[in-house]
């Protein structure tokens, strides 16, 4: 058993610009800047995790100190800073993580540092990981500083989040952002550890691997490393798709299949099978959708370039692009994404993958034909019309026994004869159409009898009970809860020829119920039967019957109960609004 095992990320990490994976114009960029001597003295790096950022800082601090830099610009590896640095015994450079040391104190410790100078080498570098874990007070205090620094110190900061930086922290920096790491470049690196490690391997299952890690390259390696436990040093592409529980892309060929063939049953049977195995159908519409999408940019020669996958499956893409319609590729996108957003809410969800895949294959056997081939556009045949002259029809002779009413002549129908060319495909005997269309006089106005007309006005006589209940009626169906406490607190009366007076109490009343007053008077006219009813809205002249309505009503009414409220007015200054 091997006590010294080192994980891949660790041991195969970068010691040179060289090596480091997919960021050779950044890594270009600083070493230019070492050989020209044109140092900033304070950096930014940042991108997605797991890229290089640290990697690059240590390097670059490395670099800087060598005494006898080679001629592109790497580090010897062989004078006494270099040696100090690959043993880590080197006091040039000083690495803080500003997730557990984000005070004001732990950055005034560190500028206590920087007017140390170096012992050997030239530049004392600090590299302060996730720099966006500091807090503002630590930011503020570190201003100074990193804006002029000693001519001796170096800062690089480096972070996954950029927009957690404080803006005069971004102004003081030179700013470079990695990129994700591509899969070929990922897996390029993960054959030469493969190889280093003497381990066997399947260009398909690497390329899955780089495909799980997401553009990290530190993640690809400890899957890797993952998947080198699991399967005994054979790395094959079942042996990834059953450690990480990936969607085998097979069944995905073979749902295309049936989708193409409108085959709805087999359709349903694969996505049984794929339950079956144990996956979730949000990771089923997801890998469906990313499937799609691959087999669109291999439709296209000039999109082929964001495919990424192996050599051995591209042909197969490209043969299934073949097979598809730009339109089902479209729709099937589209229906996918829809189905992944509404996954979450759906109360049935394996219905809604099902209805999916019925709506793909009824789409692919309705739009059949290949989009490349020439439509073919039947223009409407013109045909010869012959007019008849029109027939004119006798009026009939009365007879002496029965004496005949004359009557208006109706007009006589026009008789139009359509001659069919031969060549329309028709039968000979059908050459002849007729068509009959006769003129017909406007219809008369229809009257209806004095009893068939609906009433539209009616005066049925009411009472004042049947008045007040009418008017609590309207007032429970009414939504404003200030009307309609003013009209509970309000009771109508009923005067001589179907008048009805409404006594308020205030000017705010009478404005809110002359508003109203046409949703009143429909209301009552249809309760009542009787369409005659008239409103007359006014403020009572009744003193007693007031009640305290607004602010200075309500005050008035609560000095004259209690006096005391007045002089507490006049003490405090209170003015009333």
């Amino acid at each position: 058993m091997d006590n010294n095992y080192i994980v891949s990320a660790r041991k195969y990490r970068p010691v040179t610009f060289q090596s480091v994976v997919g960021q050779k114009s950044l890594t270009t960029t600083l070493k230019n800047a070492i050989q020209n001597n044109k140092l900033a003295h304070a950096y930014l790096f940042c991108g997605p995790r797991g890229v290089g950022k640290t990697t690059c800082a240590r390097i670059f601090a490395k670099t800087i100190n060598c005494m006898q830099p080679q001629a592109d610009g790497e580090a010897c590896n062989e004078c006494e800073s270099c040696r100090s640095f690959n043993e880590n015994r080197s006091y040039n450079i000083y690495e803080l993580d500003a997730a557990s040391n984000n005070s004001v104190d732990d950055i005034r410790s560190l500028t206590d540092q920087v007017r140390i100078p170096p012992q050997i080498g030239k530049y004392k570098v600090y590299i302060i990981d996730e720099v966006h874990m500091l807090s503002t007070q630590a930011f503020n205090a570190f201003l100074k500083t990193l804006e002029e620094p000693p001519h001796h110190a170096i800062f690089i900061l480096a972070t996954t989040e950029k927009h957690k930086i404080i803006p005069t922290i971004l102004s003081r920096c030179q700013i470079y952002d990695f990129s994700r790491i591509t899969i070929n470049d990922m897996v390029d690196h993960l054959e030469y550890v493969a190889k280093s490690e003497q381990v066997s391997t399947e260009r398909e299952a690497l390329t899955a691997i780089a495909q799980k890690a997401d553009g990290g390259m530190r993640d690809a390696l400890s899957i890797f490393d993952q998947i080198v436990s699991f399967s005994g040093g054979n790395v094959s592409y079942q042996a990834v798709i059953a450690n990480l529980n990936l969607l085998d892309y097979e069944y995905y060929f073979r749902l295309a299949g049936f989708l193409l063939n409108g085959d709805v049953s087999q359709s349903l049977l694969v996505l049984n099978e794929i339950v079956g195995k144990g996956f979730d159908g949000q990771q089923i519409l997801s890998g469906l959708a990313l499937f799609f999408r691959d087999v669109l940019v291999c439709k296209d020669p000039q999109t082929i370039v964001l495919f990424e996958v192996g050599d051995a499956v591209k042909e197969k893409y490209l043969d299934l692009a073949q097979r598809c319609t730009s339109g089902f590729l479209y729709k099937a996108l589209e229906w996918t994404n829809e189905s992944d957003l509404n996954y979450r809410y759906s109360k049935n969800k394996r219905l809604l993958i099902e209805l999916l895949l019925i709506r793909l294959c009824q789409f692919s056997t309705s739009s059949s034909p290949a989009e490349d081939k020439k439509k073919i556009t039947l223009e409407p045949i013109t045909v010869p019309t012959i007019a008849v002259p029109a027939i004119t029809v006798p009026t009939p002779v009365a007879s002496k026994e029965t004496p005949v009413t004359p009557k208006e002549t109706p007009a006589a129908p026009v008789v139009t004869v359509t001659q069919v060319p031969e060549s329309s495909g028709l039968p000979k005997d059908s050459n002849m159409r007729f068509s009959l269309k006769k003129d017909h006089p406007p219809a008369p106005e229809t009257i209806l009898p004095e009893e068939a007309v609906p009433p539209s006005v009616q005066d049925n006589s009411f009472t004042q009970t049947a008045l007040e209940k009418a008017w609590k009626e309207y007032a429970g169906k009414e939504e404003d809860v200030h009307l309609k406490n003013t009209i509970l607190n309000i009771t109508p009366q009923l005067q001589e020829a179907n008048r009805i007076c409404i006594a308020v109490f205030n000017p705010d009343q009478e404005s809110k119920l002359k508003d109203r007053a046409g949703d009143i008077k429909q209301f009552l006219s249809q309760q009542l039967q009787n369409t005659h009813i008239e409103l007359d809205i006014a403020i009572t002249e009744d003193k007693n019957d007031l009640l305290p309505y607004g602010g200075k009503e309500i005050f008035q009414f609560m000095a004259e109960k209690n006096p005391a409220i007045v002089t507490l007015a006049t003490e405090f200054n209170l003015v009333l609004r």
